[in-house]
């Protein structure tokens, strides 16, 4: 059991290591930060090589989706407690051999039964749609067929995004299509 967890220790800190490498900035620019005169948005980590997950293409719009909430009501639950007793058997052995006896007697015990009981309702704020940012670009992935594709990203990404001139070339790792 022990060299398993010494195992599993040293293969995490091994891979704890690898990340630690892939995170720092190249020298002069911050992490996450824009370069290029705030042409080119990088990925949160600031990494310079491209994963699989991140697109790149021109700038053409961006988009704030505010979240909408209505009024819902649910069960107002209440901590309650109430008063009980319950019967607790005691046993006093005394002697040994053929002089052994045994006593048993009874006692109530009280005690507290608590327990959450429905007292009413109770109004409550319920997200109907969530709250994001999307980016549109043209030319996806360098194919000039692939415009006006919205991407949902991150509210640094969308900030980065929003200050970056118009057609500008923008690199990000975007949480989901559509907006």
């Amino acid at each position: 059991m022990f060299s398993r967890r010494l195992a599993v220790a040293g293969v995490t800190a091994l891979v704890m290591a690898g990340l630690g490498g892939c995170s720092g900035a190249a020298a002069g620019d911050a992490a996450g930060a824009s370069t290029g005169g705030g042409s080119h948005v990088r990925t949160v980590d600031g990494a310079t090589t491209p994963s699989p997950d991140t697109v790149s293409g021109l700038r053409d719009g961006v988009r704030h989706v505010s979240a909408v909430t209505t009024k819902a009501t649910r069960p107002h639950l209440v901590r309650r407690c109430t008063g009980a007793t319950r019967r607790v058997t005691h046993t006093r052995r005394t002697g040994s051999g053929k002089r052994r006896s045994v006593r048993t007697w009874y006692t109530t015990e009280h005690y507290q039964r608590c327990g959450k009981v429905r007292q009413g309702t109770e109004t409550y704020r319920r997200v109907t749609r969530p709250e994001h940012w999307c980016v549109r670009l043209d030319d996806v992935g360098g194919n000039r067929s692939h415009d006006d594709v919205w991407y949902r990203v991150t509210h640094t990404t969308y900030t980065d995004a929003l200050a970056a001139d118009d057609h500008a070339r923008l690199e990000f790792s975007p949480r989901g299509t559509g907006c």
